[in-house]
């Protein structure tokens, strides 16, 4: 790619096209003293610049791209395609999306569309040709921003007949298709192909929303995350047509559960993605999101969307308090992003994203908070840009995040509702943010051996190849760590036969014999070998030593003096095993033995609960000192008499960081 972006994208959604010309001016004079230097136009346009199915009119547009282009902004161009347009629907009703519940949508809304009608596809890659045509030689358009936010899923009989096609190059055979789904159960034996259906609430569907077949729905999310990958692709290809260049992204959506982002990533020249947190989520948690995001390709990423002051679309939409949104758009940075982008640059008038926060408010005057502290910022990030720009964030911790796991362990039935994949995980890296211990979020298929730990927890669903790259690893020394529910089925969510973990018995070196669930109300123990005792709840495997050793017992019920946490011995290096959800401390006591066995430290210690991320451009390190808890820090000693960018001074032994301030050290 030779359009390459070479400063720190700070903009964001605009939307000249919801506003008479004479604001276009005003605008520009408004962003110019932000220190805006990108906008993000033409993500919902289709109906203005296609009216009709013939007659395209890309008047208005050209107007604005003309406006940027002077100005000297650079351009993430939208394609448009998340909404249609009304006439599309009007004429061919057949591109309206089919729910779960087998109702045909009528027009309206967003994400509207079937991926696999062959009218949509043919209208979305047509528009992305024409607009790549039209725009792709322009300098200032340094990146292609397809749809906007893939999501949802369709059920319609257009959907159906690909499923059966996608079915029949995956399994080949109806025998093997009936083997992989088990379909012997409750009589379900499929005879010919098009006796599949979808499933949905009028097939397969059971009352709370999981699945009496799991294997053909978890067969159908990655058919939907396939098919809207191929809308993407749709487009994507009908631009290189025309420009072979400019960057191309669309915006994903952190832990989102319809797609599978590892498989997308693929597809992506650069992700991107949306972060937008409640008023009480961690910032472990949106640190995570963050994380994940930068390892589905294992590079940086664009922030594409987030608000600078308050959403619209959550029950509570509390303001961001003096310096969050600083503090946060820095955490962003800190963990991989190259841009800071907003939704939206001018608010709107109307509809049901009127109250969602802008750069300039309904009072459209830079006389707002909001405004002097995206002025503040852009002004830092200009400064930054030569500094930031092409430097990489490292670890020697890698936790799977596996969509398949995910969609996998929340349809299967038993042994507990309250079981849900990204808690589980988020747990486990709550702990290593909180330590300031670096993380990458990996794949299944993965190069584990870059890592010296690697923590799976809920790894329920172990695909081929995975169980010995994962005996690979760990016969090279490497430690692994993971918990209840792994190992026990295969892809089509059908249990290994031989006893829990399944594939993972010989490599963790027990065997569970059975699995108790824990209601909301009850609670076991667990006592350690050094005689520490701590609770746990929701799970309690029961757990047989083989060539592991115990590390820790339940307390209570009839399996009390049983193993409830264990470590094995396999080749090089160690596995721990952990069968119950341990509370926090108990947890933090054992991942504090795996960090010490693996010899992996925390970038700076005594931290007090700031967090500390570090960005490495050759020899050069970038430290981002961040202060989210609601007491003023101290300033850790390591940083004593280092070069604070941001204040360009010498860091001294009495700084301070109060709420939401951040310091930036260069070593």
């Amino acid at each position: 790619m030779s359009k390459e972006i070479k400063r720190i994208l700070y903009g964001g959604d605009y939307n000249p096209n919801q506003w008479p010309k004479e604001i276009w001016k005003e605008d520009m004079r408004i962003f110019r003293d932000a220190h805006i230097n990108s906008a993000t136009v033409n993500v919902f346009s289709w109906a203005k610049i296609q009216p009709s199915e013939e007659v395209y009119d890309f008047s208005e547009l050209d107007e604005i791209i003309e406006m940027l282009s002077k100005e000297n902004y650079d351009i993430v161009l939208g394609t448009s395609t998340a909404a249609l347009p009304a006439w599309m629907a009007k004429k061919y009703p057949e591109v309206e999306r089919t729910d779960y519940e087998g109702r045909l949508h009528k027009y309206g809304q967003r994400h509207n569309a079937c991926p696999n009608s062959p009218r949509f596809r043919q209208f979305a890659a047509a528009l992305a040709g024409k607009l790549a045509e039209r725009y792709g030689k322009n300098p200032h358009v340094k990146c292609w921003h397809i749809s906007n936010e893939y999501g949802g899923a369709c059920y319609c009989e257009n959907c159906e007949k690909a499923f059966r096609v996608w079915l029949r190059k995956k399994y080949k055979t109806l025998e093997a298709l009936n083997k992989a789904w088990n379909t012997e159960f409750w009589g379900h034996t499929l005879y010919d192909w098009e006796e599949i259906v979808v499933p949905n609430a009028l097939s397969e569907g059971l009352w709370d929303g999981r699945s009496a077949f799991a294997g053909i729905s978890i067969d159908y999310r990655r058919f939907n995350s396939d098919s809207m990958l191929q809308n993407y692709i749709d487009e994507r290809d009908a631009i290189r047509e025309f420009d072979k260049e400019t960057v191309i992204t669309t915006n994903l959506m952190g832990t989102y559960k319809e797609l599978d982002y590892f498989k997308w990533a693929k597809e992506m020249d650069v992700v991107s993605w949306d972060n937008y947190p409640a008023y009480d989520t961690p910032w472990s948690l949106t640190a995570m999101c963050h994380d994940l995001m930068r390892g589905l390709k294992d590079k940086p990423f664009m922030l594409m969307e987030q608000t600078p002051s308050q959403q619209n679309w959550q029950p509570y939409n509390s303001l961001k308090r003096p310096g969050q949104m600083r503090a946060q758009s820095y955490q962003t940075i800190a963990h991989g992003a190259d841009t800071i982008q907003f939704f939206q640059l001018r608010r709107s008038i109307g509809a049901c994203e009127k109250f969602h926060g802008a750069v300039i408010s309904h009072a459209g005057t830079k006389n707002t908070r909001v405004f002097r502290e995206t002025q503040e910022l852009g002004k830092e990030l200009e400064m930054l840009s030569d500094t930031i720009l092409g430097s990489r964030n490292e670890a020697q911790v890698g936790i799977v995040f596996d969509w398949d796991n995910y969609w996998g362990l929340e349809y299967t039935s038993g042994p507990s509702v309250d079981l849900k994949y990204v808690e589980q995980i988020h747990s486990y890296y709550e702990y290593f943010y909180e330590r300031n211990i670096p993380i990458n979020m990996v794949p299944t298929n993965a190069n584990f051996n870059q890592y010296k730990i690697i923590v799976a927890p809920v790894l329920y669903m172990v695909k081929a190849g995975v169980k010995e790259a994962l005996e690979e690893f760990v016969k090279n020394g490497g430690i692994l760590v993971t918990t209840y529910m792994s190992g026990i089925v295969d892809q089509s969510d059908n249990v290994y036969l031989g006893g829990y973990p399944g594939t993972l018995r010989n490599l963790a070196g027990i065997w569970v014999e059975e699995i108790d669930a824990l209601a909301p109300e009850q609670k076991n123990g667990v006592k350690t070998e050094g005689g520490k005792v701590f609770s746990c709840n929701l799970v309690c495997e029961r757990i047989h030593l083989e060539s592991a050793q115990s590390l820790g017992e339940y307390t209570e019920d009839f399996y009390a003096g049983e193993p409830a946490i264990t470590l094995n011995y396999f080749g090089n290096g160690r596995v721990y095993y952990i069968g119950t959800q341990l509370s926090k401390n108990g947890k933090n006591e054992i991942l504090d033995m795996v960090c010490k066995s693996g010899s992996v430290e925390p970038l700076v210690k005594n931290s007090d609960g700031l967090e500390i991320v570090c960005r490495r451009q050759g020899d050069k390190k970038l430290y981002f000192v961040m202060n989210f808890q609601d007491e003023e820090k101290k300033l850790p000693e390591t940083f004593y008499g280092c070069h604070e960018l941001l204040r360009d001074t010498y860091a001294t032994s009495d700084w301070k960081l109060e709420k939401y301030q951040v310091c930036i050290f260069q070593i």
